[in-house]
């Protein structure tokens, strides 16, 4: 997954005016209409990895100490694979020689790489850049080894307002209840009520 990701990056480099990256599935949804996303992604002065340590099998448990000494126990992180990352950050991602290839070698089939090694890899060395937190909200409450899952009934105007607007963070300095950009998981059966409240609720043409 992580090979993939680095070739999805180093093609989109190729672009001199692309400085801004997302990475989003087709269970995604923007919350936002174009200009907002835009305004937020290119003015902020951050980057956007989500990165945290957890413990148990799913954060700690995947680590493998035969990465060490480069990488170690306490330097391992967790975090969502929906980055939005600057052109600064995306170079060092596909130009790593150091990180990469350790996750490539011991990264086992219980270690979900996209889970980790970009959550790693910011908190090891770019962590004065990043605002560490993600712009996709995902709703894990329901436990489980996957995230809740919407359909057409449950998409709402005051359901995806509560996601626009539901939470508070930190933007540039100031505190702002404009948190996520983007949501998932909506299913093809959601579209259609979507497009009947987008223009209205995102303000498009």
């Amino acid at each position: 997954m992580i090979e993939a990701e680095r070739r999805l990056l180093a093609n989109a480099l190729l672009d001199f005016s692309n400085q801004r990256f997302v990475l989003l599935s087709e269970a995604c949804i923007p919350l936002f209409n174009f200009s907002t996303i835009y305004t937020y992604l290119m003015n902020s002065t951050q980057t956007f990895v989500e990165a945290y340590d957890l413990q148990g099998n799913v954060g700690r448990g995947r680590y493998s100490p035969k990465m060490r000494p480069l990488i170690r126990l306490s330097q391992w992180r967790k975090g969502s694979q929906w980055f939005q990352i600057d052109r600064a950050l995306a170079l060092q991602i596909v130009s790593d020689q150091h990180y990469f290839p350790v996750f490539k070698k011991y990264c086992n089939p219980q270690c979900y790489s996209d889970e980790h090694y970009l959550p790693t890899l910011v908190s090891i060395k770019f962590w004065k850049r990043n605002s560490n937190r993600t712009l996709t909200w995902v709703d894990w409450s329901r436990g489980g080894p996957h995230p809740s899952r919407y359909i057409r009934t449950d998409v709402t105007v005051d359901f995806l307002n509560s996601i626009r607007y539901g939470s508070t963070c930190e933007y540039n300095g100031k505190i702002t209840n404009i948190c996520h950009l983007f949501a998932r998981k909506f299913t093809p059966h959601a579209l259609d009520r979507l497009l009947r409240f987008a223009p209205k609720l995102m303000q498009f043409n």
